[in-house]
């Protein structure tokens, strides 16, 4: 064989492989591929749309936490104001119960006074008593005299 006819079969059947390779084997690898590269895309999709989501996540958050420290805030300025009102309101009512033991003791104290002075009316009434019985070296009847001592008495 000569060499022009070994290369026009080496080309026809070179052209037979292109051929066989680009009707039964090349369209298989090209699907393969788009699907592949479809895939890729998708996922390079779904990372920025997932990136978005993300970032709007953390809009969210930070505003609800903001939210939540505000109203943590106050709360806490509510606690306070209350607490503070709770022992000012604790304070008035301190004060009123001393006010009220003072003038029970004041009360308390004018009344045993008030018990003293009868005590000692009664007590000068009897001396004045025994002392004008020494007087008069007789003995005076209380029951008799009953109205002459009741004057003594007030006056004293």
């Amino acid at each position: 064989m000569s060499i022009n006819a070994t290369l026009i079969v080496q080309m026809i059947v070179f052209a037979i492989l292109v051929w066989f390779t680009m009707r039964f084997v090349w369209p298989p690898i090209t699907a393969a591929l788009d699907e592949r590269a479809k895939k890729i895309a998708e996922g390079l999709s779904a990372a920025d749309k997932a990136k978005a989501d993300l970032a709007a996540a953390n809009k969210r958050v930070e505003a609800q936490l903001s939210a939540a420290r505000d109203d943590a805030a106050k709360r806490l300025a509510d606690a306070e104001r209350l607490a503070q009102q709770l022992v000012e309101e604790a304070k008035g009512r301190a004060a009123e119960e001393g006010a009220k033991i003072i003038a029970a003791a004041k009360a308390e104290a004018e009344q045993e006074a008030a018990k003293a002075r009868e005590a000692l009316r009664s007590q000068v009434a009897g001396l004045a008593v025994k002392g004008a019985e020494q007087i008069l070296k007789r003995e005076v009847n209380a029951s008799v005299h009953a109205e002459l001592l009741g004057r003594l008495k007030a006056e004293l």
